[in-house]
C-alpha cells in the first residue's frame, strides 16, 4: 500500500515552520523552490529506505503522500506522538518549544542560515534543551561557534547540502559572452549589476542572464544594458543554463552563503563560478582558488573573465557533496541519536 513502511523503520518528523506554502518534489520541476526546501526534499527522498519520514510544513493545507514521505500542515505535529526523531528547519525557538512536547526524543535543528544578532540567546537555549544543530558546512559551524561563544554552543554536526548523484558535464557548448546569476536578488544582485556594468565597458557584447527563483522581491536598482531575465526556472532548466554559461557570476561581497548550492551545482556540470574570496562558505565550497577573486577589484574580475573567454575552465563536482554520501551521513546521525536516547532511557529506568 502507498505510504506503508516497515515497522522497524525509524520514524522521523521534519518540521518546517519557515515555508510560505506546502512543497513537494514535483515543485523542483516547476521552479520557484528555494534551496533549503529542495535540499530537505532530496535528503528525505534518499532516506526512504529504512526511515518513515513525515513533513510538517507551514502553509500546507492538505495531507498527502510523496516519495519524500508524508506531507502535513505544521499544526499537525501537535497531534503526533508516534515519533523517534525530530528535525526542525532553521527556527531554534520551535526546536526548544518542541523539547517540552517531546522530552525523550532526539531533536535536531537543521540550520541553513547565519543567525542575526538578536538571536544570541539561541545557544544557551538549545544547549539547555539538548538540541543538536546540523550546520551545512564547516565554515557555517565555525561561524556559529564564534557567534554563540564557547560556553553557549550546543552540540554541532556538519552535513553538506547534496548534489544529485548523476549531475555532471555534457557536450553543451559554452557561450563565451554569457554570464549567469542564479540566486534570489537579495543575495547581492545590486552589486553584481555594478560589477557587470564595469565589465561591459571592456567587453561590450557580454550578457548577464538572471535566474530568479521568485520567492522574494528586492530593490536592486535599474538593470544595466545586457541583462536578460529568465524568470523562475525548473531545476532542469536552470542546469541547462549553467551548462551554457561561461561562468556563474557571483563576485558580490555582501551576502554570505552558509553553503551555496548553485555554486556546487555549476562546478558539478563543468562550469566555473566567480566568487568573492573569504566570504561565507565560498572558499570551502569553491576550493579551486582560480575561481575566487577580490570582488572589490574590477581589474581582477575582468582578467579572470577574459582568461576564461580565451580558454574555458573545466570544473568537477566535490564527491563530498553527492547525495548518496550526504544521505549516508544523515542516516548515521539519526540512527546514532536514536540509539543513544534509547540506551539512556534504559539506564534511567
Amino acid at each position: 500500500m502507498k505510504g506503508m513502511r516497515n515497522k522497524d523503520d525509524l520514524r522521523v518528523a521534519i518540521v518546517d515552520p519557515c515555508s510560505a506554502a506546502g512543497y513537494d518534489l514535483p515543485d523542483l520541476e516547476i521552479g520557484g523552490l528555494g534551496g533549503t526546501e529542495a535540499t530537505v526534499l532530496r535528503v528525505a527522498a534518499a532516506l526512504r529506505s529504512g526511515f518513515n519520514i513525515s513533513h510538517f510544513q507551514r502553509g500546507r493545507t492538505c495531507k498527502q503522500w510523496s516519495t519524500a514521505g508524508w506531507l502535513s500542515g505544521l499544526d499537525d505535529i501537535e497531534d503526533t506522538d508516534d515519533l523517534d526523531v525530530l528535525v526542525v528547519i532553521n527556527r531554534w525557538k520551535v526546536a526548544v518549544k518542541l523539547r517540552k512536547r517531546y522530552p525523550e526524543l532526539p531533536i535536531f535543528l537543521w540550520l541553513h542560515v547565519y543567525p542575526g544578532r538578536h538571536n544570541r540567546k539561541m545557544g544557551a537555549a538549545l544547549k539547555s534543551a539538548d538540541v543538536t544543530v546540523i550546520c551545512v558546512s564547516n565554515t557555517h559551524a565555525e561561524e556559529l561557534k564564534s557567534f554563540l561563544g564557547p560556553d553557549n554552543t550546543p552540540d554541532l554536526r556538519v552535513i553538506y547540502n547534496p548534489l544529485d548523484d548523476d549531475l555532471g558535464p555534457d557536450d553543451t557548448p559554452r557561450h563565451p559572452e554569457m554570464l549567469l546569476f542564479a540566486s534570489s536578488p537579495h543575495k547581492g544582485l545590486r552589486e553584481v549589476f555594478g560589477q557587470f556594468s564595469t565589465l561591459r565597458e571592456h567587453i561590450p557584447k557580454l550578457t548577464l542572464a538572471i535566474a530568479d527563483p521568485g520567492y522574494l522581491s528586492w530593490d536592486t536598482g535599474p538593470e544595466p544594458d545586457g541583462v536578460v531575465f529568465l524568470g523562475s526556472l525548473s531545476h532542469a532548466a536552470l542546469i541547462c543554463q549553467m551548462r551554457r554559461a561561461l561562468c556563474l557570476f557571483f563576485p558580490q561581497t555582501s551576502f554570505a552563503e552558509t553553503f551555496g548550492l548553485v555554486l556546487a551545482e555549476a562546478n558539478a556540470v563543468g562550469t566555473p563560478v566567480l566568487v568573492h574570496a573569504g566570504l561565507g562558505a565560498n572558499d570551502e565550497i569553491v576550493a579551486d582558488t582560480v575561481q575566487r577573486v577580490d570582488g572589490h577589484d574590477p581589474a581582477q574580475i575582468l582578467a579572470r573573465i577574459e582568461t576564461w573567454r580565451r580558454t574555458p575552465l573545466q570544473t568537477t563536482a566535490n564527491p563530498a557533496f553527492r547525495l548518496q554520501k550526504v544521505a549516508q551521513e544523515w542516516a548515521q546521525v539519526l540512527h546514532r541519536a536514536f540509539a543513544t536516547r534509547h540506551r539512556l532511557r534504559a539506564v534511567s529506568s
